[in-house]
């Protein structure tokens, strides 16, 4: 069964560029340009991973993330962030956030890393 990602960010550029990276990877791929779309996402299609920027309108990345681990505690989130929200970082690690990344990131560094975090056994068990 594939891998679903959802792409939380209210910049459209971002969401079109990051949707067609996670395609191409070959994981079922969500967006969501605000927090009540992005947990309507979650509660309907329950993603493995939530790429998820810190700063959106309305709603923002730290209540987003606690919506989620409070729906369900297994899905991953790694945060996008700007520079200079390390006191927002520290907080959505404390929440669950499993990394973040810096806006502008390298693309190829953030399909490495949710490659590597989906591709994991879940229990943390590896074979020899």
């Amino acid at each position: 069964m594939k891998k679903k990602v959802l792409i939380v960010d209210d910049q459209n550029g971002i969401r079109v560029l990051l949707m067609e990276v996670f395609s191409n990877e070959g994981y079922d791929t969500y967006q969501a340009s605000n927090g009540k779309l992005a947990l309507e996402i979650v509660r309907n299609a329950t993603p493995d991973l939530v790429l998820l920027d810190m700063k959106i309108p309305g709603m923002d990345g730290l209540d987003i993330l606690k919506h989620i681990k409070s729906m369900n505690p297994a899905i991953k989130v790694i945060m996008m962030t700007v520079y200079g929200e390390l006191d927002m970082i520290k907080e959505a690690t404390d929440l669950g956030a499993i990394m973040h990344f810096t806006k502008p990131f390298d693309i190829d560094e953030l399909r490495m890393a949710v490659n590597h975090q989906l591709n994991q056994p879940s229990n943390n068990t590896f074979a020899v």
